[in-house]
């Protein structure tokens, strides 16, 4: 009887431990149970209510280390197996301490809740809590950034937007963006394929609606899994299309003439400019890489991208207008867009008749590749500078502007650019119906000392369709390696081109534009200005 009644009162009070811990140890601290209280975080959406982030109910597993039945020593081997991120060692320590509640696993697949349920040990516990996920994992990761475990924004738009995020009167109100998911895959595909081709260090890509600024894509590689930032080496954090500021090169031409046609300093196409052989300024000499070794008019200058002919131009137009002509396109301070990061311009300390000369096709100035693609927009569009944005504007909603060069010259940078793609360095650019219209830049990359001739930054910036723009673009890839496939080169005609040619034949179609052999902006007064060698001829 006696031996009867202690099992019974070992037992009643092992019930009234249970259930002391059922009532009062299961709850996670005030802490974790302030997370669950929070309205959920809206969801992200892409501009066709695609969705980009949500947030899910996930579980977490903690323990009361003050209130466990089983031995510490007995526990503790038990979860190194279930949870190996930390030793037996480490998890005795920690059930040792006699704290009221640890976290141990965050973020927890449901079998592994079930296994360590199973164990048995009341001191336990097992909750939901809310859980940042983003299903398309890698796409457009720069662009939304990511939550840290608490849900708070860390970087990217969920940086920007937390406040409205945790705003109860935004609960269940989604955030739509400007981005086309369809878009932002394919580009990242392309260049992500453009990339291991040649062995790129990085790879840029955007797309912008030239009317409204709205950023329809955005990419930066190498990229990152926004659900597990962690685990990526922390360079694919790096935004190259807002943060990083490059000299690119001769993408930088049509801006000039733009400047040189405004200010009223070409008046005629065919004004033809000495380029029979490098122009010599002082100590220094500037030369064409694809020397024509005669006198060339404006729109041959672009086609045959002759620094030379340029050099000239900048030259006549002035540091003031040609610098003037830069700061109307924002050259001068950050892009004004939602992310944060935002590179600053690299401008030259000093403006000797040289730097004009050379910052008139993109050597010893720096921007961002959304710089460029902003300053494309307004330059292609009829002369219109507009804000942009990640955010989604309201159809026909009227968009803030501001002139940075006449409709006139605004036409005519059109048509340059298109002979660029049918007769130039382009070439490779060309979309079958959907003409494209842009300029290739490769420049070389600063170095101590000097520039590092093999370590290239090759671009392309445009517009499509050029005869009623709607999109800008622009392809970059940072230091490329020639193949066996472009003769070893590693210039933006035979690297970045090609990338512009396959996205916009991919995208096209999904935006709307659907390709039109019959269709094209009038080039029948450019074409007779573009001498072609008869046979036999150099």
């Amino acid at each position: 009887m006696l031996v009867m009644l202690l099992f019974l009162a070992a037992i009643l009070g092992i019930v009234l431990k249970i259930m002391y811990l059922t009532f009062t140890g299961q709850s996670f601290d005030d802490r974790a149970a302030g997370l669950t209280s929070l309205p959920l975080r809206p969801d992200i959406v892409d501009r066709n209510g695609e969705t980009l982030a949500r947030t899910i109910d996930a579980w977490s597993i903690g323990v009361h280390a003050d209130r466990l039945l089983t031995r510490p020593e007995d526990l503790a081997p038990q979860l190194a197996v279930l949870m190996p991120e930390k030793t037996a060692d480490q998890y005795l320590a920690l059930l040792k301490s006699r704290k009221h509640f640890i976290y141990l696993r965050r973020r927890a697949m449901p079998e592994l809740v079930e296994a360590v349920n199973a164990l048995g040990e009341p001191g336990m516990a097992f909750a939901r809590e809310p859980e940042r996920l983003y299903p398309q994992a890698e796409l457009a990761a720069h662009v939304l950034g990511w939550t840290n475990l608490d849900g708070t924004g860390v970087t990217g738009m969920e940086k920007l937007l937390d406040k409205r995020m945790t705003d109860p009167k935004y609960a269940g109100k989604p955030v739509t963006l400007s981005i086309d998911s369809r878009v932002q895959a394919a580009v990242e595909k392309e260049l992500a394929q453009a990339m291991l081709n040649f062995q790129a260090r990085g790879a840029t890509g955007i797309v912008l609606d030239v009317h409204s600024g709205e950023v329809i894509a955005l990419t930066s590689l190498p990229s990152f899994n926004p659900n597990d930032p962690g685990r990526s080496p922390p360079e694919t954090r790096f935004n190259q299309a807002i943060t990083g500021v490059y000299e690119l090169g001769s993408t930088f031409k049509p801006i000039t003439i733009a400047a040189a046609m405004d200010a009223g300093v070409v008046t005629s196409l065919s004004k033809r400019y000495d380029a029979t052989a490098p122009l010599k300024v002082g100590k220094f000499s500037i030369r064409d890489d694809h020397p024509t070794k005669r006198w060339l008019n404006v729109p041959e200058m672009l086609v045959h991208s002759s620094n030379i002919v340029t050099a000239r131009i900048a030259d006549e137009l002035g540091k003031d207008r040609l610098n003037g002509m830069f700061m109307r396109l924002g050259f001068g301070e950050p892009v004004s867009i939602e992310l944060a990061g935002r590179g600053r311009p690299i401008q030259p300390v000093f403006w000797a008749r040289t730097t004009t000369m050379t910052a008139g096709y993109g050597h010893g100035i720096a921007v961002t590749p959304m710089h460029l693609a902003k300053a494309y927009a307004a330059l292609m569009n009829g002369g219109i500078m507009h804000p942009v944005t990640l955010l989604k504007r309201e159809p026909g909603a009227i968009v803030p502007g501001t002139r940075v060069i006449s409709p006139q010259v605004s036409y005519r940078l059109r048509q340059f650019t298109r002979m660029v793609v049918l007769e130039g360095t382009g070439k490779q650019a060309n979309a079958p119906g959907l003409r494209v219209g842009g300029k290739t830049g490769t420049a070389e990359k600063a170095s101590q000392g000097g520039y590092a001739r093999k370590s290239l930054v090759s671009t392309f910036a445009g517009v499509f369709p050029v005869d009623d723009p709607k999109y800008a673009i622009v392809m970059m890839l940072d230091e490329p390696k020639g193949t066996a496939e472009t003769y070893g080169y590693a210039t933006a005609g035979w690297t970045a081109a090609p990338v512009v040619r396959k996205v916009v034949a991919r995208i096209g179609p999904l935006l709307g534009i659907i390709p039109d052999a019959r269709k094209d902006i009038p080039l029948e007064d450019i074409k007779p200005l573009i001498w072609h060698p008869k046979e036999g001829e150099e």
